[in-house]
């Protein structure tokens, strides 16, 4: 067996999709982006498969992996990762499927039966969360998570956190003591804000913080896991083991969460995830992308004794053209129930996409993250 062909396909909303096909006819899907450089993504996915992989035998795939990462002077970074993201998901898809088991089976078998999942309430500028919450948890989720604020100035206001304060108060409000809260600070919150914002919100007991600092300032994180009591949370912009060894030396991250659709694959993120371990570090991959990405997940979900939850992108605000269920051709195998979903028992990675709606979907995406400006015209963290 041979990879002889692939293709890539951009679709709403966000998302770009790779269909790897073997010489005996195999199909195994990925998703290889970066939302916002769905383009720039697609030359770099070209470029390892036409330099790299047409012609090779997929089920090598450690030493694929290996090819791609290191057969490069320079390495890493969200481009390259995700591109190799996208075409290593493809190949353990072809690999279940030629040895008609789930990517987890192969992975050494699950730790679990199901997964827990949390839902997005708010948007990107959170508001009406109250009765967005009730609605949720009304439909089943244990557990929700919304973003912090809207644009945070460097040295914000004591208006600007008593707001932040008010939301999540209506959360706790409306879903009470049982159902969890993730708090997204999405790297918009700068060092001198972090802390009082972390410690307002503390009554209110959010499962965790996410991304309190960008990547870059990583170096804070230490500081402030030791001056609140709410976990930290963070990973979604760290591409590699190499990125996350440093946060784990240093005692500073309490949940990690690899995208599996930037952070090199399922055969990273299953190599990061041991590693979280080691350091009692609990595992929750970012997944606010496709259907492919979050099966993905779950792959890695299954077999990682250290995952606490998922996050999925089921009616998030950024799916207004499509959504995740409508590329595939059995839907039910996502359905939530009481907070959790059940890990798929098909082979690969257990889902099987509508090609023919991909194909209707291709084309005429082009969805970039808005660029926010504080008052006075400076550009603002999104």
């Amino acid at each position: 067996m041979r990879i002889t062909d692939y293709e890539l396909f951009e679709v709403p909303p966000r998302w770009l999709f790779l269909k790897l096909t073997t010489s005996d006819g195999t199909v195994g899907w990925g998703e290889p982006v970066v939302e916002g450089r769905a383009k720039t993504v697609r030359t770099a996915v070209e470029e390892l498969l036409d330099n790299y992989l047409l012609g090779e035998d997929p089920s090598r795939i450690e030493d694929h992996w290996q090819a791609m990462y290191r057969g490069g002077f320079y390495r890493g970074g969200p481009v390259l990762m995700s591109a190799i993201a996208g075409v290593d998901q493809a190949l353990w898809d072809i690999k279940g499927k030629h040895f008609d088991a789930p990517v987890y089976e192969l992975l050494g078998g699950r730790a679990r039966n199901r997964v827990r999942v949390y839902q997005w309430i708010g948007g990107d500028r959170p508001q009406d969360v109250g009765d967005a919450a009730s609605e949720k948890v009304d439909e089943g989720f244990t557990a929700l998570k919304m973003n912090a604020t809207p644009e945070f100035r460097p040295v914000d206001n004591p208006r600007a956190v008593s707001d932040a304060v008010d939301r999540i108060a209506a959360v706790r409000d409306a879903v009470g003591d049982e159902v969890d809260i993730g708090v997204d600070f999405h790297g918009r919150v700068s060092k001198p804000m972090v802390r009082r914002l972390a410690t307002a919100l503390e009554p209110y007991d959010p499962m965790f913080i996410e991304e309190p600092v960008l990547p870059q300032h990583n170096d804070a994180l230490a500081d402030i896991r030791a001056s609140t009591t709410t976990p930290i949370a963070t990973g979604e912009r760290m591409y590699s083991r190499w990125d996350f060894k440093q946060i784990f030396e240093e005692n500073a991250v309490d949940v990690i969460q690899p995208d599996l659709s930037h952070a090199g694959g399922i055969t990273e993120v299953k190599k990061i995830a041991a590693m979280a371990e080691a350091y009692d570090v609990s595992v929750a991959p970012h997944c606010p992308l496709g259907p492919i990405a979050l099966a993905s997940c779950i792959q890695v979900d299954a077999c990682s004794p250290n995952t606490l939850i998922q996050e999925q992108s089921l009616d998030i605000h950024y799916n207004e053209t499509s959504d995740v269920l409508d590329y595939l051709v059995d839907p039910s195998v996502f359905e939530y129930r009481d907070g959790y979903v059940d890990l798929p028992d098909g082979p690969g990675l257990g889902i099987e996409i509508d090609e023919s709606y991909v194909r209707e979907q291709t084309g005429g995406v082009d969805w970039h993250n808005p660029i926010w400006r504080h008052d006075d015209g400076s550009v603002a963290e999104w």
